[in-house]
């Protein structure tokens, strides 16, 4: 059996990917925390926002309709962020703890810092889910409110759960350590987190050009992606759609699987001699296969005739052809009281396309200066702000190139489980650029939330960047590799579009964190220094304040800081 219903209801349901993540979860969160305890909360965090999740998202499918693979996309970013948010409010828990602080204290401390973080970073990814509603496709609108609603419960439990269980846990945190592996200074403070931020804050020129040339080479393929929609020639072998196809391909060629439908507005006799006499005309099209007689309904006011290509319906030419029947129709009818529309699922996916490329235009500089005028309000700088729309960017583009490479060039594609080549899914490059500025602003907002502390506690803008560096590194590492994990374990499914989502995420977030956040940012902000943290007088009493960072002199029942 073959067609687009048959794919659809080929593509797995959630299940194994999600257990392999959690897995590769847990182990490095062993390795980041040393202790079972720790470990687990991150986890049992991420477990209680998706049973939630899910249940709104289940009853919200019952009214609309959802794409296949919204369950996929809303559990990658779900366990991402979920366990991401967790991480970073049990290691400041944990710091507060080995610091001396009594129990209340090290929570008030923790949800007034990384608690504020992490309300801000994960109201940035729901804003930027809603934000594909811009798309003015409702199907890719429905995808991305479905992630968002994931996010937004994991974020409540992040903010109410996790702090109740920090309290009934209390100096337990590090209980059932692993032994070699067990380390209670997670701030990274004297460890590889100290020592790679010195060397950055020496060498912050040759950190800033080796990081670009990195980033420059893993983002070059973008400049040859082409937008369009993958047919059923990319699904696995096993798939009762890709035998279909490869019979239909074989026996009366590839276009057979994409014919093009054009529909025709009849008014009157003279309308219906021309439709009659088109077939003729449109086989001396380029790129026409074969051309069926119109089919008239009943009353003679419509008509339909089937087209078929020479090509793929993933295929460039295929494109091509539907834009030159778009241009020959409206030639051949004048004057015959008739109007052709070229549809069907092939030119559907055309016109998807297009409208996407046309929509990323808007959207991308909107979302950026969005994210400026957001950092501008919380860190009160000018640079800070555009050095993190920049950072995104890049980071952004290091998705977008390998998975081009991989989908469409070829590069790797038999090692990483991808058949065959075509075009990248029209709807991927936004819904991408969404999630991953999201995620990036996470990581942004980990990074310089510490370093403005340590910014307003020494005054010295090298000393906050190489300090904040080193106290952020473990967590920053860790929740990328956690994140990562997550997705690349979609690699594993076997349809394509999630293939794409999950290499896409995974490698834009192992770049973001390990070049970006640990390398590119700080070379910056060292060679910017104090003036990073300059911001106009002006500017100043226009915008609120809004502080992450919390209050530092945090007064609760047990004592104060």
């Amino acid at each position: 059996m073959g067609g687009a219903v048959t794919s659809i209801g080929e593509q797995e349901e959630p299940g194994s990917s999600e257990i392999i993540g959690i897995i590769a979860a847990v182990i490095i969160l062993l390795i980041a925390f040393g202790s079972i305890v720790a470990m687990g909360l991150p986890i049992l965090t991420a477990l209680l926002g998706l049973l939630p999740g899910f249940m709104i998202i289940g009853i919200l499918s019952s009214f609309v309709d959802m794409a296949s693979f919204t369950p996929q996309f809303a559990s990658m970013i779900g366990i991402g962020v979920g366990i991401d948010y967790a991480l970073l409010i049990v290691t400041r828990f944990r710091e507060g703890l080995h610091e001396g602080a009594i129990l209340e204290d090290a929570i008030a401390r923790s949800m007034t810092t990384a608690g504020r973080a992490v309300l801000f970073a994960g109201s940035i990814v729901v804003i930027a889910l809603f934000g594909l509603w811009a798309s003015g496709l409702p199907f890719i609108g429905w995808v991305a409110t479905a992630a968002a609603i994931l996010a937004a419960t994991l974020v409540v439990v992040a903010l109410f759960v996790l702090p109740a269980a920090l309290r009934l846990i209390g100096g337990n945190i590090d209980r059932l350590s692993i032994p070699f592996i067990a380390n209670k200074h997670t701030s990274g403070a004297g460890g590889i987190g100290t020592r790679w931020a010195g060397l950055i804050a020496r060498r912050p020129i040759a950190a800033l050009v080796a990081s670009l040339i990195v980033i420059v080479v893993l983002a070059s393929p973008v400049s040859a992606i082409r937008l369009g929609s993958a047919d059923a020639g990319n699904n696995p072998e096993t798939a009762t759609s890709r035998r279909a196809y490869d019979l239909l391909s074989e026996g009366f060629g590839a276009g057979f699987n994409g014919p093009i439908l054009i529909v025709f507005d009849v008014n009157g006799a003279n309308a219906m001699t021309s439709i009659e006499n088109l077939p003729e005309q449109i086989e001396g099209v380029d790129g026409v296969a074969f051309v069926s007689p119109p089919y008239f309904n009943s009353e003679q006011t419509a008509a339909i005739m089937t087209v078929i290509p020479s090509s793929a319906p993933q295929d460039e030419a295929t494109g091509e052809l539907v834009d030159r029947l778009r241009e020959f129709l409206p030639q051949a009818l004048v004057g015959s009281g008739a109007q052709g529309y070229v549809g069907g699922l092939t030119a559907v996916f055309i016109d998807i396309a297009e409208k996407m490329s046309s929509g990323l235009v808007i959207f991308i500089p909107a979302v950026l200066a969005v994210s400026i005028v957001l950092l501008a309000v919380v860190f009160r700088s000018i640079i800070v702000p555009i050095k993190a729309a920049l950072m995104i960017a890049l980071s952004v583009g290091v998705g977008f190139g390998v998975v081009t490479a991989v989908f469409q060039l070829g590069w790797v594609a038999s090692l990483l489980g991808v058949d065959s080549q075509g075009p990248i899914e029209s709807f991927l490059p936004m819904m991408l650029f969404a999630v991953l500025f999201g995620l990036s602003m996470d990581y942004e907002v980990f990074l310089i939330t510490r370093v403005h502390e340590e910014y307003l506690a020494t005054g010295d803008g090298k000393l906050a960047v190489e300090r904040g560096q080193a106290k952020t590194f473990r967590v920053i590492i860790a929740a990328a590799l956690i994140m990562s994990s997550v997705f690349f374990s979609f690699m594993l499914v076997d349809f394509r579009v999630i293939k794409e989502f999950g290499l896409g995420l995974g490698i834009a977030i192992l770049a973001d964190a390990l070049i970006v956040r640990m390398v590119l940012v700080p070379a910056i902000m060292h060679l910017a220094g104090n003036s990073a943290w300059w911001f106009p007088s002006s500017l100043d009493r226009i915008l609120p304040n809004l502080s992450v960072e919390g209050d530092h002199s945090v007064e609760v029942a047990g004592g104060s800081e």
